[in-house]
Parts: C-alpha cells; sequence; structure tokens
C-alpha cells in the first residue's frame, strides 16, 4: 500500500469550503478509482487553519493515476484558492502485510 500524509494552511473563512471539498474528493475518488484504499480528512488540534490529508492506495501507480484524474484536479482547482499546500509530511508504502492494532 502506498500512504501519504500532507497539509494544508487554510484561511480561517475557507475552512468549511476546504472540508467540503476535501470531503468530496475523498468520496469520489473512493467510489470511481480502484486504487483509491483510504482519504481521511483530520483537522489539527491545536491549529484550526491546519488541516491534514491522510491517502493510501494499492500501490504508486494507483496514486498517479489519482493525481492526473478529474478529482484532483477539481480539488486543486477551488481549493488553491484559500489553502497553502500540500506540504508532504510522510509518503511511502507501507511495510509488512497487515497493519498492526491494539484491540
Amino acid at each position: 500500500m502506498y500512504q501519504f500524509l500532507v497539509s494544508f494552511t487554510v484561511q480561517p473563512e475557507h475552512r468549511d469550503d476546504f472540508i467540503r471539498v476535501a470531503t468530496k474528493t475523498a468520496r469520489d475518488s473512493l467510489a470511481n478509482e480502484p486504487g483509491s484504499r483510504r482519504f481521511e480528512v483530520i483537522a489539527d488540534e491545536e491549529n484550526p487553519e491546519v488541516i491534514y490529508l491522510n491517502e493510501v492506495y494499492a500501490d504508486a501507480e494507483a496514486f498517479n493515476t489519482h493525481a492526473s484524474g478529474p478529482y484532483f484536479s477539481a480539488f486543486f482547482a477551488e481549493a488553491s484558492a484559500y489553502a497553502n499546500g500540500p506540504t508532504w509530511l510522510m509518503r511511502g508504502n507501507a511495510v509488512g502485510d497487515e497493519a498492526t492494532t491494539l484491540d
């Protein structure tokens, strides 16, 4: 699995707009891009202007398909007007077959 975490700094008056467009991109990508596995929109607990996108794809090729597709383009066409980013915080391939979790 190819995964990454990015952050955006969003103008406060457009925070709801950013969350709306990011959530729409998440829904559309997961529904229509076979290699999309997870797309989370996460608000920073200390700074309301920072929003993280945590995304998981089957592999780097699936991400590249997403990045060249219509949902990615539509997201940036809107969000770039009021958000700075992305700032890449982490990207890479999961090691092992499954995630380790505590029950």
